[in-house]
């Protein structure tokens, strides 16, 4: 009887759970861009516009899920980020425009 009521208890939750999970289906898809688009984005406008140091920077964009590879090409204002199977790069465009994510 125990047994019975916590299958069906389990059962339920796992439909519950299948049920978000398609409900957020498309926010659920652009997670993993967003991290790298984020950290691109915000260590670009730390560095060049803000024009901090780099560690400081670094510290700033730091975030629990980590980012497997992180370039910046100070020559050309660049900075490139991946994270989570997904790359984006952020650019200096100018002191009114500040940092623009690149498509």
């Amino acid at each position: 009887m125990k047994r019975k009521v916590l299958l069906t208890l389990l059962s339920m939750l796992l439909i519950a759970l299948f049920s978000w999970v398609w409900l957020e289906r498309v926010a659920l898809r652009a997670f993993p861009d967003i991290i790298s688009a984020y950290t691109a984005k915000e260590y670009c406008s730390c560095r060049y516009v803000m024009q901090q140091p780099v560690g400081y920077c670094r510290g700033y964009v730091k975030q629990s899920v980590p980012t497997d590879d992180f370039f910046d090409a100070p020559e050309a204002k660049r900075v490139t980020v991946s994270g989570l199977g997904r790359s984006n790069s952020a650019q200096w465009v100018g002191e009114r425009q500040g940092c623009r994510l690149e498509p």
